[in-house]
């Protein structure tokens, strides 16, 4: 499977099944549907190719007519320029000698081993706690409902969270590192539960032949130098919330007095986000209908002094007033082309940020697991309540219908498990001819649910952005690459 496109000036061609990304010229850019269709057919000789593409691809064709003929190419040619006969060839074969090497039109060499994949025997290794039912702000698009995830108000006992790792540490096989967030509703309401545990865990630690990796997602109106001092010694990571430009996050973000929260949290972000050295953290922001400029906010958030950035889309009811639209997409995706613009300029000037959705590996990568299956939920992660129960993820608490088990039990429910272990790219059938599939992994279960009623469905409008993204990221990768040359 191949994908074309330009952006910022580059014209690039994806592979999808190699994982390889190849910026070309406009001749190779315009012969390659063509190239793809001949090669699927049989064709490995460059001379055949070149004729081919001389006859089958219009503007390859009038340019080298044109040329031939000692003429310009005119705007029909749709190419900068004469393309000689000779370009023509060059190109077929630069195209066959990718195509060859398995870097163009290369077979998927996942979907035949799906089945056994999606059998192989899977551990925990990841939990969210949520340690507080129960927050300081009133968020309008809180999925949580300001907390208590449409049920009661509660804090997380040291007896529930001590259950839940050892719950960790005896389904985790032979896994050595493990993971654990501190979430809510806000977790500083539950301080002192979160510190206990933590001491718990590293007490594990040793006799188990594990190790923990702690975070914590906050929306920072507790946090104070105490707070500040035990994340820095304790957590390998610390997600922020703001969503950007102070009338914007005071619009969303507010206290339940009403009042915004911008003024009392930015300092303390700007002091934490100092006091790691601007590593190992993310403010993190959502964007709604009441912002679709968010870029702006991106921007405002580096220009604080900010290097680790994600603003992401809001989900939510349809109906909600800040709810993205299917009109929103034309505006958002010119939003991301300017903010990978503007990033490329900042790093340029010496001013550079990173912006998490712009984060991609092309050497690498995520392994295989990753690629097919994205985050884990309902297997490999899962989301502890206050008192216990178990879910697929912190988006599916408070639905009964996926309610696994509980920290005292262990998981009851494995026909859910296994619904969630078969949920992968090619159980999607939108992601079978999706490019961007082996980068988001099929996307978000929850979000796929919520929109459509399926784990094995898809949020559309999220796709579309998805897709943005991952095009603005390879095209920064071209950039960067042309710097470094």
């Amino acid at each position: 499977m191949i994908h074309q496109f330009q952006n910022n000036g580059y014209s690039i061609v994806m592979d999808v099944n190699s994982g390889s990304v190849h910026v070309v010229d406009d001749v190779v850019y315009r012969a390659i549907p063509t190239a793809e269709r001949l090669w699927q057919a049989g064709v490995r000789d460059a001379q055949t190719l070149a004729k081919a593409l001389a006859a089958e691809v219009p503007e390859a064709g009038q340019a080298a007519e044109a040329a031939e003929a000692g003429q310009a190419a005119g705007p029909q040619a749709g190419l900068k320029g004469a393309v000689p006969t000779e370009e023509l060839l060059g190109a077929a074969e630069e195209i066959l000698e990718l195509a060859g090497a398995g870097a163009l039109f290369a077979e998927d060499i996942y979907e035949p081993y799906i089945d056994s994949f999606a059998d192989r025997p899977t551990v925990v290794k990841a939990l969210c706690l949520h340690i507080a039912h129960d927050c300081n702000l009133a968020c309008a698009y809180c999925f949580a409902g300001e907390g208590e995830y449409h049920g009661r108000r509660a804090l997380m006992s040291f007896e529930v969270g001590k259950k839940a790792l050892d719950f960790l540490v005896k389904n985790s096989g032979n896994r050595i590192n493990l993971e654990v967030d501190f979430f809510g509703g806000e977790p500083l309401m539950n301080w002192q539960v979160v510190k206990d545990l933590v001491a718990y865990g590293r007490s594990l630690e040793q006799p188990y032949h594990k190790k923990f990796r702690f975070t914590l997602t906050t929306n920072g109106v507790l946090l104070d130098d105490e707070v500040q001092e035990f994340v820095n010694r304790e957590m390998s990571n610390v997600v922020l919330s703001i969503d950007g430009r102070k009338e914007i996050h005071d619009r969303m973000r507010p206290f339940r007095g009403g009042q915004g929260s911008y003024d009392a949290i930015v300092p303390k972000f700007q002091k934490l986000a100092e006091s790691r050295n601007q590593t190992n953290y993310y403010v993190r922001g959502t964007f709604t209908h009441n912002n679709p400029d968010f870029s702006q906010d991106v921007l405002h958030l580096a220009d604080l002094g900010f290097k680790q950035i994600s603003v992401e889309p809001v989900v939510a009811d349809p109906k909600e007033p800040y709810a993205l639209r299917e009109e929103d997409l034309p505006k958002l995706k010119e939003e991301y082309d300017r903010l990978a613009r503007e990033l490329l300029q900042r790093r340029k000037e010496g001013k550079g940020f990173n912006f998490f959705h712009f984060m991609i590996d092309l050497s690498g990568g995520p392994c295989v697991a990753k690629r097919l299956s994205g985050c884990g939920s309902g297997t490999e992660y899962l989301a502890v309540t206050p008192w216990g129960d178990l879910y697929p993820c912190h988006q599916f608490v408070g639905n009964e219908d996926f309610c696994l088990g509980n920290v005292n039990e262990g998981v009851l429910r494995q026909d859910i498990v296994s619904e969630f272990k078969k949920c992968n790219v090619y159980s999607r059938e939108k992601c079978r001819s999706c490019f961007a599939r082996f980068y988001c992994s099929g996307g978000c279960a929850a979000n796929a649910w919520n929109s459509s009623g399926d784990i094995n469905g898809a949020y559309e409008l999220g796709c579309e952005l998805q897709k943005k993204r991952v095009e603005c990221a390879i095209m920064i990768k071209a950039a960067l690459a042309d710097e470094e040359e």
